[in-house]
């Protein structure tokens, strides 16, 4: 039967104790902690000034973002703020399960916007990004797996405002967080291939908006007065 424990539980941690994974359970219960489970957030705030830098090298404008069409955004800013929550200390007061739950659910809220938005630049990495992630979040019980290596690459315990788990043999392994940032790198975290996608997909989607001229742009006036 597959082992599979909240790192933070103290039923987990005292167990702990027939394999790398769960040793490394134990022993790092006095490390740092990651920011939180949500690492496509950390590869979100990268791509931003990477999309920002690719955008002026194409000789796009930062004006250009404010004309960009994108659909539901309200509903994103809700399910954003409910995942920022998960992982706070307001969150405190609910059963882990409930966490689990809201979370899942806040991410297919997610990307039901991403869906709705997929005819923008970049738009089909995040998708294809997302539901990597969801995929593995979803086939381990409602949390990411963290490898034990890539966390203690960083120092990290799996615990606090954070829904991730150490697992001996999780669904979907290459899918999970196996993956760990240079420690050196401000909010450093383990990643997926999903978070990857992720990230490549918001450069692409600034940097494509940044390029293309807005409707009722000057450019679009320009191209409707020359038309025949």
């Amino acid at each position: 039967m597959r082992d599979q424990r909240d790192a933070r539980s103290p039923t987990g941690i005292a167990a702990a104790s027939a394999s790398p994974a769960r040793r490394f359970a134990r022993s790092s219960a006095r490390g740092r902690v990651p920011s939180g489970d949500d690492t496509s957030s950390v590869f979100i705030l990268y791509a931003i000034p990477v999309g920002l830098a690719a955008g002026f090298a194409i000789g796009g404008r930062l004006a250009n973002l404010g004309t960009a069409r994108f659909r539901l955004a309200p509903v994103a800013i809700v399910a954003l703020a409910i995942q920022v929550g998960l992982f706070s200390e307001l969150a405190d007061g609910f059963a882990p399960e409930v966490v689990r739950g809201t979370y899942v659910l806040s991410t297919a809220l997610v990307i039901a916007v991403v869906l709705a938005n997929v005819g923008l630049a970049g738009v089909p990495l995040i998708v294809a990004g997302a539901v990597s992630n969801v995929a593995a979040i979803v086939t381990n019980g409602g949390a990411m797996p963290a490898s034990p290596l890539a966390l203690a690459a960083l120092g990290f315990g799996a615990g606090g405002h954070t829904s991730s788990i150490v697992v001996e043999h999780p669904n979907l392994e290459p899918l999970t967080d196996v993956f760990a940032m240079p420690a050196w790198l401000p909010l450093a975290n383990v990643f997926s291939v999903g978070d990857v996608l992720i990230g490549i997909g918001v450069a692409v989607a600034i940097a494509g908006a940044m390029g293309r001229p807005g409707p009722g742009s000057t450019t679009d006036r320009t191209a409707g007065s020359t038309t025949v």
